[in-house]
């Protein structure tokens, strides 16, 4: 039960997981779009299993130690999706060399001249895709930049496609920004492909990624490959810009009261920024859920109630806009779960899940990773 686990822990429901999953497989099915499930929020294999239906498929990796851990686990085609860089081509190499379909990506002439100087070298292919900027929101190439055709003829045989993240979706306000931003997303990286073929360059791969335009984007025309990853387990932010709404929220965190400021209505628990992370995500929101919205044991919002501030082992709990909290309901002792912002910071803070099916019975504990 979770009454018995000592705090803070993160929860984790299956049954949410299992639900959330099922909805990005059926729509992406339906658009006749694979998927190509983001693991870096995850990092666990029982849930990755149940994002590729049960069976090892196609995943997309932040770091090395992503693509080398699901390997060792049975999944063979990865995408490693931050740019790479010199320092690390020894070790992608040596997971080709194992016999992972591994690829990576870059946005500029200097890291595409390094790539194939490497493999040239070494006599090994390393696939790559170039990263296009759709959106002003981070990396990458622009769709009409000159640079695109230079990079692809440094590549030659070596590239393999074009892949693009939306990262602005996140700052969406409406359905109709979500799916502003899918549109901007999918026409992006579709003129990169067509100006590579074009020039004589074959691009296989067409890849958008990002929660919020893989459930929301109209149509996939011209791209045969999706990346998400929060999905699984959705988060405030994705509940703030209007993707998902509390309860399908799969991840929290169990912290416990450890005292009180009645002078300033505040409730202390036990979960500090080492179990939440000071992720502040939803501060430009609508609605600010501070560094977490508090339910009950069961997942269930209480009122008003988020945490307000953080220390590193502690968590201060208040009304959201100010007033008092009745502090007779929140003894000593008493268990609460916050619902966290980002759920990529939050599960890093952990090494763990205690996992339940929508109730407070822990029926598993399945490990998970971190680092590099």
């Amino acid at each position: 039960m979770l009454q018995d686990l000592e705090t803070p822990v993160l929860v984790l429901d299956r049954a949410r997981v299992e639900r959330n999953c099922a909805r990005m497989r059926e729509r992406l099915a339906a658009a006749g779009v694979a998927l190509r499930p983001h693991v870096k929020t995850a990092k666990s294999i029982e849930v990755v299993n149940i994002a590729c239906g049960g069976k090892p498929a196609p995943i997309t990796a932040s770091t090395l130690k992503e693509a080398e851990w699901f390997f060792e686990r049975g999944f063979t085609d990865i995408l490693y999706a931050v740019g790479i860089v010199p320092g690390k081509l020894a070790r992608a190499a040596a997971l080709m060399r194992r016999g992972c379909t591994l690829s990576v990506i870059l946005d500029g002439v200097q890291a595409a001249r390094a790539l194939a100087d490497f493999t040239a070298r070494e006599g090994v292919a390393l696939p790559a895709l170039i990263e296009i900027d759709s959106d002003g929101n981070r990396a990458g190439v622009k769709p009409e930049a000159p640079e695109l055709l230079e990079i692809g003829a440094i590549l030659g045989p070596g590239l393999r496609g074009v892949m693009t993240h939306a990262g602005n979706s996140y700052t969406s306000r409406s359905e109709a920004d979500l799916r502003m931003w899918a549109k901007r997303e999918r026409e992006g990286v579709v003129r990169a492909a067509q100006r590579l073929r074009a020039a004589g360059h074959a691009c296989p791969v067409v890849s958008v990624g990002s929660t919020p335009t893989a459930l929301f984007g109209e149509s996939f025309e011209g791209v045969n490959e999706v990346r998400a990853g929060v999905y699984m387990f959705f988060d405030l932010v994705m509940v703030g810009i209007g993707v998902a709404r509390v309860d399908e929220l799969a991840l929290s965190v169990l912290a416990t009261v450890i005292g009180h400021q009645p002078e300033k209505g505040w409730i202390l628990t036990d979960a500090g920024w080492t179990a939440m992370s000071r992720d502040r995500g939803t501060a430009k929101h609508p609605v600010d859920q501070g560094f977490g919205l508090v339910a009950d044991l069961e997942g269930r919002p209480i009122g008003d109630l988020i945490v307000v501030e953080t220390n590193q082992e502690h968590g201060i709990i208040a009304r959201r806009g100010g007033g008092p909290a009745d502090l007779g309901d929140f003894p000593v002792g008493r268990q609460l779960r916050i619902f966290p912002n980002h759920a990529c910071a939050t599960g890093a803070q952990h090494t763990s899940y205690n996992v339940v099916n929508g109730g407070t019975s822990v029926e598993a504990r399945w490990e998970r990773f971190n680092g590099w």
